[in-house]
């Protein structure tokens, strides 16, 4: 992918979408606090993959959460898509996260008592968007899912939970998505055509992709890769 563009008539680069300076995050317990985050610097621009890699517990899914104001950080400072976390109440981080944030998860998190047009549509009403059925399954006609509309997620196999998730995680235009292991649970066939899948989608879209793989030849698809190890990026941090 190009970085070169697009930039202003004095030659400057692109603001980063994500940026976290100095991050911190301290949390509490019986044997005395806990270190997960220990001076997170990242930044990330607009429209690139980022893979992430590293160790189990070293903070790679915790990284995602505080980008999504899912997790507060005890300090330093978090700015993505033009918006400041810092001090943001539940309310307005709930706001930014349906106008901005897209998350793919490894265990799907779909609501099991509603069908797939259902399930990509809950953001979308939560945005008010007009029609949000009809908006809804024509995400899941670019996921491949068109025929599956009815069908409730205890119906549909893992790749097809997954297509259902990536659907919802793009529905509302999001600009940036987090996917955490998205193949973690799937064949390796399965995984594979999932990851063709939503590198497309991504082109397609524009945004923004920030990836926790186990998988090292994942990880190389993306444009560059940061490695994290207890609780800091060790490389990759900067473009």
């Amino acid at each position: 992918m190009d970085f070169s563009g697009p930039v202003s008539h004095l030659g400057r680069m692109p603001d980063p979408i994500v940026s976290l300076e100095n991050v911190h995050l301290t949390l509490p317990s019986r044997a005395g606090p806990v270190d997960i985050l220990r001076g997170i610097d990242l930044s990330v621009r607009p429209g690139e993959a980022l893979g992430i890699v590293g160790p189990s517990g070293s903070g790679k899914t915790t990284l995602l959460m505080v980008i999504a104001g899912l997790e507060r950080v005890s300090s330093g400072t978090i700015s993505v898509a033009g918006t400041l976390l810092n001090g943001k109440n539940e309310d307005a981080l709930a706001r930014f996260r349906r106008d901005a944030i897209g998350i793919v998860f490894q265990s799907f998190h779909l609501i099991p008592t509603m069908t797939a047009l259902e399930n990509v549509a809950v953001p979308l009403e939560f945005k008010g968007v007009a029609d949000a059925l009809g908006q809804a399954g024509k995400h899941l006609d670019r996921v491949g899912l068109g025929h599956r509309l009815s069908h409730y997620p205890g119906q549909l196999s893992g790749g097809e939970q997954q297509r259902v998730a990536i659907a919802r995680a793009l529905a509302s235009g999001a600009r940036i998505i987090l996917a955490d292991e998205p193949t973690g649970n799937l064949d390796l066939d399965t995984g594979k055509a999932i990851m063709d899948l939503l590198f497309t989608l991504k082109q397609e879209d524009g945004a923004t992709l920030l990836l926790i793989t186990h998988d090292p030849a994942l990880a190389q698809r993306c444009d560059r890769i940061a490695s994290v190890r207890d609780g800091r990026i060790m490389s990759g941090a900067h473009p």
